[in-house]
């Protein structure tokens, strides 16, 4: 339950939104618009240069932090968590470095968002909440076992058996749907951080132990007692919005603003909350375009918003692992299993080493609509179906006002002269995307339906490896994350990412030096297009593409491969270890320091 919203904020939030849309109208109407899209330094100065080379930079400071030793590593823990490194710190590095892994602390970060709040909560109600839940694995004596057959856990354990041998005993409870779990209330997360900001600290070196606590054997009652630990609670509700902003801050856009609930008219697209991640209508803030607390108005742009696939929501903060999460989700994150288990339908490697000259110059996508439970009445405002509706050439050439699900492309952006002159001709000419299946919910779940067939014509699969003749693919969000997305960053190709779901690897990734960025309303992929596609100035957009595909791939090939998901899980798992030991505030690697005593 959130705090009722100060009437002051509530005009100040009306007041700044309209301020933003009547200048977005402005700016979008203007005839000098392309002084504002990009102040011109030389005759091909676009926007997209720019933040290619802010991105060089933005890695090579990443790389600069890298540490060659083990107490360097140690001392690099200390300052950026305020803490001690966990027990078994030593067994960890060892590990890493045994497995050419890069040491970079940045890397590690999205471990400590998702255990944070953890210290606030009581190691023995973790204890029991792992323990207790339905699916899980369990180490005991350096052995993890599971008496799960659901085939996301059989790969979980798959990975974690490679490094059960330096694991304490622990249970380790899984998520098995796409969609994350958690959303606990923003003013309960606030709570749980105090507290645990009060455990942050680096113990007296003398007090340090360097072990962690056994747990009873597998299928033992335990004896601790829990006081008045309630019961999990979990939602079903169709409509996910309501859930999903509770996580957000009592005054930010998403929980002041309206709840949408009809979705059976062409959505808004043209929208002020972009302008907060984007510069010069592109993404400079990637981290900041999945957050979509200053985002309501996806609310009516994404299917997981609109009607999930299934829900299975909680606001109680319990120790639940995952492959992804929105950014308000308090699930855990692991490694996806689809990663993990390197399908060739998810990563496609004969094809990945296609040389970028023989490739077509053009965007590829194929998929399913998934993307939640699309109806009759909310199919437009799902992500997958605007992207393939906004490159259907036919669609275009109808001249629709608006169009069904998508916005045209505004004076933002710069396009070609043949897009200007031609904008169906061009599409088809660039791109080549479709849905391979219609999945809806008229008269069950079928492959095709009545109310989209207007607009889609379904074609046939490509398959994962064929996609890589292709110079840029486009990876949407479906029900949850993009399992190709691993693939795409291997290949020699170049992804074009748009998605609000975190995932495991996100600090390892640079946007614009790894992956092209894309807004998840989509209105900026007519510039991308155009940038990378359309007048070649003077050959060198394919150069700066084939430098991204090429920098994405051998990045891949250096920090996302299994021996890193490995050494990834390895580290969350100690962390998860000493979170939920009772003498967790005392507990620590210090080997280092002991030795400078």
């Amino acid at each position: 339950m959130g705090f009722p919203p100060r009437p002051t904020r509530c005009l100040r939030y009306i007041l700044t939104a309209l301020l933003l849309t009547l200048t977005l109208h402005f700016l979008t109407a203007s005839d000098t618009i392309a002084s504002w899209v990009w102040p011109l330094t030389g005759a091909n100065k676009h926007p997209i240069d720019a933040l290619i080379q802010a991105a060089e930079r933005e890695f090579a400071a990443k790389l600069s932090k890298s540490t060659q030793t083990l107490a360097a590593a140690a001392a690099a823990y200390r300052k950026r968590r305020g803490r001690h490194p966990p027990p078994w710190f030593d067994k960890w590095y060892k590990f890493a470095t045994e497995h050419g892994a890069i040491i970079v602390e940045d890397f590690w970060d999205q471990i400590y968002h998702d255990l944070e709040p953890f210290w606030g909560v009581q190691p023995a109600q973790i204890r029991k909440d792992a323990r207790d839940f339905e699916m899980r694995i369990q180490i005991r004596d350096g052995k993890a076992s599971t008496e799960s057959d659901w085939w996301w856990t059989q790969i979980w354990l798959n990975m974690i058996q490679t490094i059960e041998h330096l694991l304490p005993d622990m249970d380790v409870a899984l998520n098995p749907m796409d969609e994350p779990r958690m959303v606990v209330p923003w003013e309960d997360i606030e709570v749980y951080m105090k507290r645990a900001a009060k455990t942050r600290r680096t113990a007296d070196v003398r007090s340090v132990v360097s072990d962690f606590s056994p747990l009873p054997p597998v299928g033992e009652a335990s004896q601790e007692h829990h006081g008045d630990a309630q019961p999990i609670e979990w939602e079903h509700d169709e409509h996910y919005w309501p859930i999903a902003r509770r996580g957000c801050p009592p005054d930010s856009p998403a929980r002041l603003a309206e709840v949408i609930t009809d979705f059976d008219k062409p959505p808004s697209i043209a929208s002020p909350f972009s302008l907060a991640h984007m510069r010069n209508g592109y993404v400079a803030n990637y981290t900041l375009s999945t957050d979509f607390c200053q985002q309501p108005d996806l609310q009516a742009l994404e299917g997981i918003f609109v009607e999930p696939l299934s829900t299975s929501a909680t606001k109680s903060l319990i120790p639940l692992f995952g492959g992804s999460k929105l950014f308000r989700n308090n699930d855990i994150l692991l490694p996806s299993p689809i990663y993990w288990s390197e399908e060739d339908r998810f990563i496609g490697a004969e094809g990945a080493s296609i040389p970028w000259a023989s490739k077509h110059s053009s965007a590829l996508w194929r998929g399913v609509a998934t993307g939640g439970r699309n109806r009759e009445t909310n199919w437009r405002a799902f992500q997958r179906h605007r992207f393939v509706a906004m490159n259907n050439a036919s669609l275009l050439a109808q001249r629709a006002d608006p169009p069904p699900n998508f916005a045209l492309p505004d004076k933002r952006y710069a396009l070609p002269a043949a897009a200007q002159a031609d904008l169906p001709g061009w599409i088809a000419r660039t791109t080549d995307v479709a849905f391979t299946e219609m999945v809806c919910l008229y008269e069950g779940f079928t492959p095709t339906c009545n109310y989209t067939a207007p607009y889609f014509a379904p074609v046939e699969n490509v398959p994962m490896a064929d996609m890589f003749q292709h110079k840029y693919l486009p990876d949407i969000d479906g029900n949850s994350f993009s399992g190709r997305y691993l693939g795409f960053l291997r290949s020699t190709s170049v992804p074009v990412k748009a998605t609000l779901f975190r995932e495991w690897h996100d600090a390892r990734l640079v946007a614009w030096k790894h992956f092209v960025p894309m807004d998840p309303r989509f209105g900026d992929w007519w510039g991308i297009l155009g940038y990378f596609l359309g007048r070649d100035r003077e050959g060198t957009a394919d150069k700066v593409g084939e430098r991204i595909a090429l920098a994405g791939r051998e990045w891949a090939g250096r920090v996302l491969r299994k021996e890193d998901m490995a050494v990834y899980v390895l580290r969350l798992l100690l962390e998860y270890g000493r979170v939920m030991d009772d003498r967790r505030e005392v507990m620590g690697w210090v080997e280092d320091l002991r030795q400078e005593l």
